[in-house]
């Protein structure tokens, strides 16, 4: 019984307890809801003032805007205003004007009118001795024909055979003096036409030279480019055909080769690969061949440019890509493109001047030198080749001629060939435009590979140090290493028996053998 009054108890207390507790709950819950209930009168009485604040600076940013807006009308305004008074004032000066001058016309018409009346009066008597004039003068003709004998036309024929006579005797001698005096005076003019066409155009004459430099942000960035016991630098160079010169020269990089495509290509490698960071040697081969391809799409866009400045129309897309390589050919260490262009301008000039076709004189001139960046070199003169090329792509007939005849190649036929060939002859004789010397000295750097070429099993060769040194590039599956070495020793031997050159030609035979296989 104890323990049943034990439990008893116990869950009496335990149900007091809840009571209790669940009646001391929901006064905190009470008491946390008022509390609620009061910070959310604070926080809406805040939003209200805010609200209130907020409200007031709108306003007075739209009231000052307003006044703003208002001031500036009211200014505008005032300007408008004072126009049109001065407009105003204007035209009541011209109204005034007006009437004076109907004023004028009115009292000149009045003595229009009086001066006709007086003119009547004297045409009348005009008429009158007039009439007089013709009747004396019938009586005169007939008087004279029965002394002479012949009638009016028989005498006014007589005197006109007379006067044919005289006038075509007077005609020679004045055409005679005309040619003895255009004679004299024709050197004259046509050296006055030459100077104007030269003064009319302006032209910047640059000579190339065989070295490109390569600026950088650090010197750091040498180190990379030479690479580990300078493998990166060579595959650089072998690739290219250049000389890479990496001296004491603050953040620069010196590209040295007489054929500017490869100092471009070489250039534009260097600056991608700088750019990138990775720098081996299948990286540099690689960004190599991407920047051979992009130099082919540059030399496309700048032939699209120039005959887009010159304003010449229908050129065949092939011929296109010939001027824009003009860009890295030079003549005698003046820029192609650059004398191409001028010789256009002059010609176009001159041929304006002398009334000519300017647009077929245009054409020739840029175009007359394009058989000298042709891929294929034959024996021929590069004006005998650049006349096949336009009558390939079907140029015009004096385009032709004027192309194969500025050097005299062929016979003249056309009215713009002198013009071509002379400002062909001004362009490359302005002071400072071109150079023998550097011609000369490309001319022997292309034999010097040329020579190399002729041997077989000889891939690629590249001179460089100004012909200083040659590298040959052979194949590794038809040439063997003793046969490497002894292809140097002929490579020699023919440069001493056929070229002449100073000092002394080091020949490197480079012999690379690579095996490629792939994981499919």
């Amino acid at each position: 019984m104890e323990i049943v009054y034990i439990i008893i108890g116990l869950v009496v207390g335990l149900g007091i307890g809840l009571l209790l507790g669940r009646s001391m709950l929901k006064k905190v819950f009470v008491k946390e809801e008022e509390d609620a209930r009061e910070k959310a009168k604070l926080i809406l009485r805040e939003a209200e003032i805010n609200a209130e604040n907020i409200k007031k600076e709108r306003m007075l940013e739209s009231k000052e805007k307003f006044l703003r807006l208002k001031a500036e009308f009211e200014e505008d305004s005032n300007k408008k205003k004072n126009i049109i008074l001065q407009n105003e004032a204007k035209v009541k000066q011209r109204e005034q004007a007006v009437a004076k001058q109907i004023e004028d016309f009115k009292k000149n018409e009045k003595e229009v009118e009086a001066l006709k009346g007086t003119l009547n009066t004297q045409l009348e008597g005009l008429k009158k001795r007039q009439e007089q004039v013709e009747k004396d003068h019938q009586s005169i003709v007939s008087q004279l024909e029965k002394i002479a004998g012949l009638t009016a036309s028989e005498a006014r024929e007589q005197m006109v055979e007379a006067l044919k006579n005289e006038a075509q005797i007077q005609a020679s001698s004045y055409i005679k003096d005309t040619v003895a005096n255009a004679k004299l005076t024709a050197a004259k003019d046509a050296k006055k036409v030459v100077l104007e066409t030269i003064q009319r155009t302006a032209a910047e004459h640059a000579i190339e030279n065989c070295v490109s430099i390569f600026n950088i942000e650090s010197d750091d960035v040498k180190g990379k480019i030479i690479g580990r016991e300078g493998r990166n630098i060579r595959a650089l160079e072998a690739a290219t055909g250049v000389e890479i010169i990496v001296d004491d020269t603050p953040e620069a990089i010196i590209i040295s080769g007489f054929d500017p495509v490869r100092r471009e290509i070489a250039r534009l490698a260097l600056h991608r690969l700088v750019a990138d960071g990775r720098i081996h040697p299948a990286r540099i081969e690689e960004v190599v061949a991407k920047t051979k391809k992009s130099i082919e799409e540059e030399i496309v866009e700048i032939g699209e440019r120039t005959v887009i400045d010159l304003g010449i129309h229908g050129l065949h897309p092939e011929l296109i890509k010939m001027v824009g390589r003009m860009r890295f050919r030079s003549s005698y260490g003046q820029n192609l493109l650059q004398h191409s262009r001028e010789v256009a301008n002059l010609c176009a000039t001159m041929a304006a001047e002398l009334g000519l076709n300017v647009k077929h004189a245009k054409r020739a001139g840029l175009l007359h030198d394009i058989g000298k960046v042709t891929t294929e070199e034959p024996e021929l003169p590069h004006a005998i080749i650049g006349m096949e090329l336009a009558k390939k792509y079907k140029e015009h007939p004096d385009v032709v001629n004027a192309i194969g005849a500025h050097h005299d190649e062929i016979e003249m036929t056309a009215m713009v060939s002198p013009l071509v060939q002379a400002c062909d002859a001004i362009s490359g004789s302005r002071p400072g435009a071109r150079r023998e010397i550097m011609e000369s000295y490309i001319k022997r750097l292309k034999e010097l590979e040329e020579t190399a070429l002729s041997f077989e099993g000889v891939n690629q060769c590249y001179a460089i140090q100004a012909g200083r040194e040659l590298r040959v590039m052979v194949d590794a599956d038809n040439v063997t290493d003793e046969r490497a070495q002894q292809l140097s020793f002929d490579i020699s031997q023919k440069i001493e028996k056929e070229m002449q050159y100073p000092g002394q030609i080091k020949i490197t035979v480079i012999r690379e053998m690579r095996s490629v296989s792939y994981a499919k």
